[in-house]
């Protein structure tokens, strides 16, 4: 039996975290977040070299380095409430950048199944965002994390969209598919079609979450899922595309990191275009 330091603070004295079982200084800044555990051995084959360094409940972490930059991937199960408990106690041991790496199902015909796409924004039907903010706060992901997937997805040939996405804490009811016996409230249905017309690409179940904290604690986030299904046309391939966002998701953190090499050499808190291409003329 192991005492913690207090029922509101639930840590033990060397600051290990009750839930993800990682202390402070245990895990870089950068961490890759896919739901599923069995894709956090899949996402670290990529990497320079990797280990295990704490599996607890759905909780499973790796950490490493890809290209020379140290890196870690963590499970965070399904839905808002564990993946806010990840990022609350991620941010506890000193991370401070988080990239969804997830699967998702399409809402547009023109999105083809394998396909990833980036989300800039998400709609807050889940309910963990919401006990934490207003409804009318956005979720909203960083810029630059938007930007380095972006840049990973073309640099390695991805076929990828950019869009807005909705999260919500029900795979079936909460996107429209029929519950047990058909159980489908008023409300939801049709939903997929009506957030197609809105130009809203997908459907997914972290995102919103995931920003929402990102923001009110001044972290920086952002997802990237493969199109494992389509609402649109009726299609589901388990594991389609998978591979493609976790190279892409991998690659966008060497990017970050050279990008705030950058920043700390110019002093600069915001980059854009323009002055990556001035220091690189230097």
């Amino acid at each position: 039996m192991a005492k913690l330091k207090s029922a509101i603070t639930p840590e033990d004295k060397s600051g290990k975290q009750y839930h993800i079982g990682l202390r402070p200084g245990q895990v870089p800044r950068y961490v890759l977040l896919p739901g599923d555990p069995g894709r956090v051995p899949l996402i670290a084959k990529y990497w320079d070299e990797a280990r295990e360094v704490a599996h607890h409940r759905e909780y499973l972490t790796y950490v490493g380095r890809y290209k020379g930059v140290e890196i870690a991937a963590m499970s965070t199960g399904i839905g808002g409430p564990a993946a806010a408990i990840a990022v609350e106690e991620l941010l506890r041991v000193g991370a401070d950048t988080f990239i969804r790496v997830g699967t998702t199902g399409a809402l547009r015909k023109e999105i083809k199944i394998g396909d990833a796409i980036i989300s800039v924004a998400a709609i807050r039907y889940d309910g963990t965002s919401k006990i934490y903010v207003d409804p009318e706060y956005p979720a909203v992901a960083s810029y630059d994390v938007v930007l380095a997937l972006i840049e990973a997805a073309e640099e390695l040939g991805v076929r990828y969209h950019v869009g807005i996405t909705a999260s919500s804490d029900s795979f079936y009811v909460g996107q429209g598919r029929p519950g047990f016996k058909g159980y489908l409230p008023e409300s939801w249905r049709g939903i997929e079609k009506k957030l197609a017309e809105l130009n809203v690409l997908n459907f997914e179940m972290e995102a919103a979450t995931i920003f929402t904290l990102a923001n009110i604690y001044g972290a920086r986030a952002g997802a990237i899922c493969a199109a494992i299904a389509n609402r649109a046309t009726n299609e589901f391939v388990i594991g389609a595309g998978v591979e493609d966002v976790v190279k892409v998701a991998n690659e966008a953190v060497k990017i970050l990191h050279e990008w705030d090499e950058i920043r700390e050499k110019t002093g600069k808190r915001y980059l854009s275009l323009s002055l990556l291409l001035k220091y690189w003329r230097k």
